[in-house]
């Protein structure tokens, strides 16, 4: 055999070897074609994204959902990871969907929006029953200088703490059951406000007594005296909220309580109102949209971030609010940890 067809034999053999490891189709699937799974994931979550106002609340789910909506955002980078490396052009375009809709729930929270200290700083702190170290909190809650103090999760043993250790910082001070109010401004018409459920149906014995009628109240109103015009406060505790292996995501305590809560604003006369405590829920849970609709949230509106306060370990959600009507939010932010597993909230605001 002459050298010249040895070099075709070899020619044809390579040739032949190349045909035995093409795919199927005789050759690689184009960037259109690649990835389908991929695809197929970015626009399941853009649709989760867009329409969980529409999922079923059954067994508490679309309440679980919004409450770790912004968390759904972490599939974006893994989507777009997954989308270069198999070089899918397809998912990479399929993410378009829910990277939009994420930045137009969430982006507006990235920055920092605050603008000035306002004319009356605002902290709000469930304090946790079991706090250890109640003069500690206190101490660290009096030295944020706010000129309103909101204290909620209060127990008869650790009231008496808090009142002695905040009576020279704040001169005026409320407690009405478990949720208090201490003040540098004086304060009147002080009464409590219904927020609890005592029908707890079915799930009476599987829910802690502190969610059941029995209980002392878990809201305050009052009025302070501020030096342009009065400023009506409510001090909230809204009922907790339980993961059940049987009953799924129990809201049915805190949804009851912001249902009554939302019909209160809404009978509130007073032109100047600032609500805030713990509401056990995010303000994209559907639970709130009857709040929402009559009062904006000083952290969507001046804050820096998500200002996620819990727990304080490791804060995955914001469950305490500070909302307000008829006056300006300045800035929001979150104080150090204290004592209790909720990070201390905090807001400036303005006539």
């Amino acid at each position: 055999m002459t050298q010249v067809d040895t070099a075709k034999a070899g020619q044809g053999s390579r040739a032949a070897g190349d045909e035995g490891t093409r795919p199927a189709g005789g050759s690689r699937p184009g960037p259109w074609k690649r990835g389908p799974v991929l695809a197929a994931c970015a626009l399941l979550l853009g649709l989760l994204l867009l329409l969980h106002g529409n999922l079923t609340d059954w067994a508490g789910l679309g309440s679980l959902v919004e409450t770790f909506l912004p968390w759904f955002g972490l599939f974006l980078p893994v989507l777009l990871a997954g989308a270069l490396w198999r070089r899918s052009a397809s998912a990479v375009v399929a993410l378009l969907l829910p990277v939009t809709v994420w930045l137009n729930l969430f982006g507006g929270l990235l920055g920092d929006k605050s603008d000035q200290a306002g004319d009356l700083t605002v902290v709000s702190n469930n304090v946790a029953a079991e706090n250890r170290d109640p003069a500690g909190t206190a101490r660290d809650l009096a030295a944020s200088g706010a000129d309103l103090l909101a204290l909620e999760e209060l127990t008869d043993r650790a009231r008496d703490t808090y009142e002695k250790e905040l009576a020279k910082a704040y001169p005026h001070h409320t407690v009405q059951g478990t949720v208090g109010l201490w003040s540098k401004l004086p304060l009147s018409g002080t009464r409590p406000v219904d927020v609890l459920e005592g029908d707890v149906g079915p799930l009476a014995d599987k829910v802690p007594t502190e969610d059941i009628q029995v209980d002392p109240p878990r809201a305050l109103r009052t009025t302070v005296a501020t030096e342009k015009g009065p400023l009506t406060v409510y001090v909230v505790h809204l009922g907790s909220v339980r993961v059940m292996l049987r009953g799924g995501f129990w809201t049915d305590s805190r949804n009851a309580g912001a249902t009554k809560l939302a019909e209160a604003v809404a009978a509130e006369r007073a032109q100047r109102l600032l609500v805030l405590g713990d509401f056990n829920g995010t303000m994209g849970d559907r639970a709130f949209d009857g709040l929402t609709s009559q009062l904006r949230s000083v952290q969507d509106l001046a804050g820096d971030g998500f200002g996620f306060n819990w727990p304080a370990k490791f804060p995955v959600a914001r469950i305490d609010q500070i909302l307000v009507r008829g006056v300006e939010p300045k800035s929001a932010w979150l104080l150090p940890a204290t004592g209790s597993d909720h990070r201390p909230v905090a807001a400036g605001i303005s006539w």
